[in-house]
């Protein structure tokens, strides 16, 4: 799986928890009118992603917070490149339904510290710490790119035929590790129409209730 070459790649530990949501017969929380919940794969188990069903429930965390000192903690534009697609939690929710399940031609990317992702991420979510791969080299770059489809040619210039499509994610709309993620990765010469930005983050996805999957 990507997420173990990812860790072994940016010495980062690996991280594996079964997504404990339960599917009722009578869900009163709907993702939308006609879609009760979403499917994915996490390791090879079946995840079921739907909204917290109890109508009270309220945010208790960090991510609870409104006003985190800026900076570094600003408000992040809405457009981050104009040919870098900008989507929200139902097209987020698409792409894993439909295409995050299968790896071989796309791939869901939490952005954020290790520490944060061994916490709590969204299912089905690889990390690349933004951090992990500013200063990387291009012969390190070259092996993160192998594993996004990427080959390079005799000339040592990349193919991006079968590169694959990335949502990149990180905190909130007040984070920009994701946009630096994203920087990092187009600098390199990543195609930005394969790069998707979830602006709202962690705390937009939290926010709606949808489930994530938890640490220790």
């Amino acid at each position: 799986m990507i997420a173990f070459i990812l860790a072994t790649l940016l010495c980062l530990p690996l991280y594996a928890e079964e997504n404990k949501a339960k599917v009722t017969q009578d869900i009163i929380v709907k993702i939308t009118k006609d879609l009760p919940y979403v499917e994915t794969k996490e390791l090879g188990k079946k995840v079921i992603i739907q909204r917290i069903q109890d109508p009270t429930h309220k945010l208790s965390d960090d991510y609870s917070k409104t006003s985190l000192p800026c900076p570094p903690f600003c408000i992040q534009p809405t457009n981050i490149d104009k040919k870098i697609e900008t989507i929200g939690e139902l097209e987020l929710l698409n792409f894993i339904k439909i295409e995050n399940n299968d790896t071989q031609n796309a791939l869901l990317i939490d952005a954020r510290l290790a520490f944060d992702y061994l916490k709590e991420s969204i299912p089905s979510a690889d990390n690349i710490p933004y951090d992990r791969v500013q200063n990387l080299d291009k012969a390190s770059m070259a092996k993160i790119f192998t594993l996004f489809g990427m080959k390079s040619d005799i000339e040592g210039k990349w193919d991006f035929s079968k590169a694959k499509k990335l949502i990149i994610f990180s905190h909130a709309i007040y984070c920009d590790q994701s946009k630096q993620l994203i920087q990092t990765l187009t600098k390199h010469g990543y195609p930005k129409n394969l790069l998707y930005y979830y602006r709202s983050g962690l705390q937009g996805w939290k926010l709606l209730g949808l489930s994530t999957r938890m640490g220790s």
